[in-house]
């Protein structure tokens, strides 16, 4: 707050306000946020740096928008629901599943990626296995049709990696969330 001489007023700064107001009700970060930050985005950048090494020897996309997103919830939000393995192993498999079937029933257009997509989240949602991210592989499925006898088996290990490597990270950082919080 800033006084106003003038008229013998307290006014607000404008420059103020708008911080405060961009800032929301969200909470403030733990004091070692910091080193939470670094560690989840070190573990995060290495284990994309290995899909994308995997990637590139098998010569196949390696889906590194959706899981990437994953990896922000695995890495970021351990205990969450959506980081759990189930959700991240089975949320993309379902959706890829749901992605090849599109593909084969209505072809490649983007209007079949987002219906697809949303079907994917219906699925997702009754299998139990709410991941977010997934609903992208389905989507990528349905644009770049790639081929299921490779492009699975790079899928399931990615997320098994994802999943692997947040156990290991939560394990290698006292006083880190322990994850998975459950496995199945």
């Amino acid at each position: 707050m800033s006084v106003d001489t003038t008229a013998g007023r307290t006014a607000v700064d404008p420059g103020r306000a708008a911080l405060r107001a961009f800032a929301g009700r969200a909470p403030a970060p733990a004091s070692p946020a910091r080193a939470t930050a670094l560690h989840s985005g070190g573990v995060a950048a290495a284990a994309l740096l290995a899909l994308v090494g995997i990637g590139a020897l098998l010569r196949e996309p390696v889906l590194i928008p959706p899981i990437a997103a994953s990896a922000a919830i695995v890495y970021g939000v351990p205990a969450l629901p959506l980081a759990q393995p189930r959700s991240v192993v089975a949320g993309h498999l379902l959706c890829a599943a749901v992605g090849y079937l599109g593909l084969a029933l209505l072809g490649d257009a983007p209007w079949v990626a987002a219906l697809a997509a949303g079907v994917a989240v219906g699925v997702m949602t009754l299998a139990r296995t709410p991941h977010s991210p997934a609903a992208a592989t389905t989507v990528v499925v349905v644009l770049q049709a790639p081929d299921p006898v490779r492009f699975v088996p790079l899928l399931a290990g990615a997320a098994v990696l994802l999943v692997l490597a947040g156990m290991a990270a939560s394990r290698a950082r006292r006083g880190a969330v322990r994850y998975p919080v459950y496995w199945w």
